[in-house]
């Protein structure tokens, strides 16, 4: 039977958004299995424990698992590629971190994060720590400064590893401070033992993984290095408050691929910013020195991209060659 020509439009137009009709029924109803996020650092870190504790409120609060996949290697570009490479429905997710934004000018990688990642909610940011072996004489950060510039190429600093946010943190600080400290890479948590022994000086490093060395006195915590002091470490000033503008931490937040319903993204982070809003999780997060962060995936895309300037500046001023 052949159809009029109108009847014919109205049925091919009816088809045709079809499609559009399902992805949207598809995202409201979303999600329907489990939903699978993928952090790059490894079980135990904090990438790690953010990555859980943001699981466990989103799988509560939206009746599906949302299961937590350690996909360790390339600083953190393994499980980012393969989001990248995932199908952008909702169901499978990155933790964003501070690496993603150093790697961006840093690596050379198969995709451009800032295009193929979607921003969907920032979670929490944590400060680091600038600790020193008792045998170093500073305790101020001032006293530090004048320490190091009185004994050029002399202070080793410690990093977890060459690229990493460790390692930033401290290229930063020549930079700004204008010193010459001497670079030591290590493999991980063998830093600790280094700058235990005092074969190390001086390490930019994470809140969480320092906190009871300083406390027991085994390194000196001269500064954290947010632009504000960490309620854990009251009595610590900000290294801001000696070099004005200086201003690290270890962020984390949630992205989806490229093409990631705007429904699901948007229903993504209405529950992130819920969750977060939590006083039980914020006490959680608290605990690890963290300060959470919310707002809308504009906020985050915004935080991302100021974040890969800033480090794009660091990695060039340091003249540190793509990899």
């Amino acid at each position: 039977m052949k159809l009029p020509r109108r009847q014919f439009l109205h049925l091919a137009a009816a088809a045709a958004t079809l499609p559009a009709l399902s992805q949207f029924a598809s995202a409201q109803n979303y999600p329907t299995r489990p939903v699978h996020l993928l952090e790059g650092f490894g079980a135990g870190g904090a990438p790690d424990i953010v990555a859980r504790l943001i699981g466990q409120s989103l799988s509560e609060r939206l009746g599906q698992s949302f299961v937590i996949e350690n996909r360790s290697g390339a600083t953190g570009n393994i499980a980012t590629e393969a989001v990248v490479r995932a199908s952008p429905d909702g169901y499978t997710l990155l933790l964003v971190a501070t690496p993603n934004a150093i790697n961006a000018t840093l690596l050379k990688l198969d995709f451009d994060f800032i295009r193929d990642i979607a921003p969907i909610a920032g979670i929490v940011r944590v400060p680091l720590v600038m600790e020193v072996h008792p045998s170093v004489p500073a305790k101020t950060v001032a006293e530090f400064i004048a320490y190091a510039k009185a004994n050029p190429g002399k202070v080793n600093m410690a990093s977890a590893g060459i690229g990493s946010t460790t390692h930033l943190a401290g290229e930063m600080f020549k930079t700004m401070a204008g010193v010459d400290l001497f670079h030591v890479p290590y493999r991980g948590a063998q830093v600790f033992p280094a700058l235990l022994t005092g074969e190390a000086h001086v390490y930019f490093g994470p809140l969480l993984s320092s906190i009871e060395y300083v406390r027991a006195g085994s390194f000196r915590a001269l500064a954290v290095t947010t632009m504000a002091r960490s309620p854990i470490l009251a009595d610590v000033p900000a290294l801001g408050e000696t070099l004005p503008g200086y201003e690290v931490s270890a962020w984390f937040g949630i992205g989806g691929p490229r093409r990631t319903p705007e429904e699901v993204i948007e229903k993504l982070n209405k529950e992130v910013n819920v969750s977060i809003a939590d006083p039980k999780l914020q006490a959680k997060l608290a605990n690890l020195g963290g300060t959470a962060l919310g707002g809308s995936p504009a906020d985050f895309a915004k935080l991302i991209a100021d974040e890969v300037r800033k480090w794009s500046r660091v990695i060039l001023a340091a003249n540190m060659k793509r990899e």
